[in-house]
């Protein structure tokens, strides 16, 4: 689902393509996609714009403290809420400054601490402090907490506020992961006292963007914060429209109704492709369309079909089928420093796939239960059904709503088999939680990544986390059909508009449309 989720790690988002790197391939998706021109001076911007932009998934709430989902991470970070830190897409998600202009590690790894910018301020006019920050992150670990992502910083022994620019965060070990959970939705700074339940359709962030409107099942309007402390943005107004189908999307796109569509369909770019009313950008995902097995109950207990079904699969055919996608083999894209190519593990051998099913007992056939969301193409779930006819395996698809699949496979793990995109960056966590709804469960496994977290370096972190996703893919935990591949199409006269990992968040900075 692009981001898919709105659950604590798993995500999705409707990008239905995937990246250039790996072992992937796809027909020709690339033919005719073209560099962003440069944005130009200011004195040749219409500065009171509004740019419509086509997205997939609607979020079910605004309250992002609480709320899971991609949906939301991909229109409220950086635009509305701000964070420490950020990252950056396009620099293989490079750390960079966000609120806080500079920081340092102490020696031993046990603290860092992080120097504010100076004059940043809350939509409503308030000043944003390091209390601020500190009460942020106290929210995150309180007792209690309904916080989406606070298991993420229970290394966090004390926040502390030397001064009303500085913020102390004192660790009760070492956390090579801390910097990169402050990018995310759990190093939101709030303004201190916010009541979370008032935020289900309503803000209050620091970012250079504010809630202007949202028309629900249908759009969400943002407007310039004229007041913003920062950079001013370039456009007065942006407006999310929420299209899924990818007709649809494009007709909005070629009639006027939007400026950019995201996540376009690459076996349907060729309007966009002659001629020079349109460009068409080519980024990288972190949306990893992932076939899931419920590991807590039968046959999925037993790993011969686990590892049958997989090899059952041929990923190539499901990258021809959806126009662009990379074959990865992990959960692990190629950007994450821990990526390695695991596809040889489980590869395409239909014969092996017959002979685990009979060693697990199935030889006059297996049948088999997927809960999809309605909002992926059926392409994927066609050759699935396809390949696994082939091996003795029945398969009868189930498309439901999003916020079906929320409830009955997410919440309730009540499903055999289910297909969603987990498009949350660096969330290989998921397989060191028993609870998550994979069910999956291995000690050594949780163990490596405790040992990545605490790790003296960087490399050292890097080498345990090959290992875990290694072991991961070893024991067959979930099957990783491909890893697409963004394309955005922009009309001519807009520039700055981001084109990578757009189904986790979508930066609406320096975006700008010429007179």
């Amino acid at each position: 689902m692009r981001r898919l989720v709105s659950i604590p790690a798993a995500l999705v988002a409707v990008v239905l393509a995937a990246t250039a790197c790996g072992t992937g391939g796809a027909a020709d998706p690339a033919a005719g996609t073209s560099a962003q021109a440069a944005t130009p001076p200011e004195d040749q911007l219409n500065t009171a714009a509004t740019v419509n932009v086509r997205l997939v998934l609607e979020p079910s709430s605004l309250n992002i403290f609480s709320t899971s989902g991609a949906a939301l991470d991909q229109v409220l970070l950086d635009n509305v809420y701000q964070n420490l830190v950020s990252v950056n897409p396009e620099e293989k998600d490079k750390i960079v400054p966000q609120l806080a202009t500079s920081w340092e590690q102490a020696p031993d790894g046990l603290s860092y601490t992080f120097h504010l910018a100076s004059g940043a301020k809350f939509h409503d006019g308030s000043p944003l402090t390091s209390a601020d920050v500190v009460w942020s992150l106290q929210q995150q670990t309180a007792p209690g907490s309904k916080a989406v992502y606070g298991a993420e910083f229970a290394s966090i022994a004390d926040v502390t506020a030397p001064d009303p620019a500085t913020v102390r965060i004192g660790l009760k070990t070492r956390d090579t992961f801390l910097l990169w959970n402050l990018t995310q939705r759990g190093g939101i700074v709030f303004k201190k006292g916010t009541d979370f339940a008032t935020l289900d359709g309503a803000e209050n962030g620091s970012g250079p963007f504010k809630l202007a409107q949202w028309n629900r099942g249908s759009s969400i309007t943002f407007q310039r914060d004229d007041a913003y402390w920062g950079a001013k943005p370039k456009v007065a107004k942006v407006v999310f429209h929420y299209i899924t189908e990818t007709n649809a999307a494009n007709n909005a796109e070629q009639t006027g109704q939007t400026d950019v569509e995201t996540a376009a369909d690459p076996t349907l770019l060729q309007p966009f492709t002659s001629g020079d009313a349109f460009s068409v950008l080519k980024g990288t995902t972190t949306d990893k369309y992932t076939l899931t097995f419920n590991g807590t109950k039968a046959p999925f207990t037993n790993p011969d079909v686990r590892h049958a079904l997989r090899q059952a699969i041929n990923k190539q055919d499901i990258v021809k089928a959806v126009g662009a996608g990379t074959v990865i083999g992990s959960s692990v894209p190629p950007q994450d420093p821990w990526y390695e190519d695991l596809t040889s593990i489980d590869a395409y051998n239909p014969g092996s796939a017959k002979q685990l099913l009979a060693k697990a007992g199935f030889a006059n056939g297996l049948q088999l239960t997927l809960d999809v969301p309605s909002i992926y193409p059926t392409s994927i779930t066609d050759v699935l059904v396809s390949d696994l006819k082939q091996v003795g395996v029945t398969l009868a698809v189930k498309q439901v709503e999003f916020p079906a699949w929320l409830s009955q496979v997410f919440k309730n793990h009540d499903f055999q088999l289910s297909l969603v995109d987990h498009a949350e960056a660096r969330d290989i966590a998921n397989y060191t939680k028993p609870a998550y709804y994979f069910g999956y469960d291995d000690k050594q496994v949780q163990q490596w990544y405790g040992q990545a977290r605490t790790a003296a370096t960087d490399a050292e972190r890097d080498t345990l986390l090959k290992q875990v996703a290694k072991q991961i893919s070893t024991d067959a935990a979930s099957d990783w059909l491909f890893l697409s591949e963004a394309h955005t199409v922009v009309r001519k006269g807009v520039f700055g508009v981001p084109k990578a990992e757009t189904s986790n968040r979508f930066p609406l900075a320096n975006l700008a449309v010429g007179k």
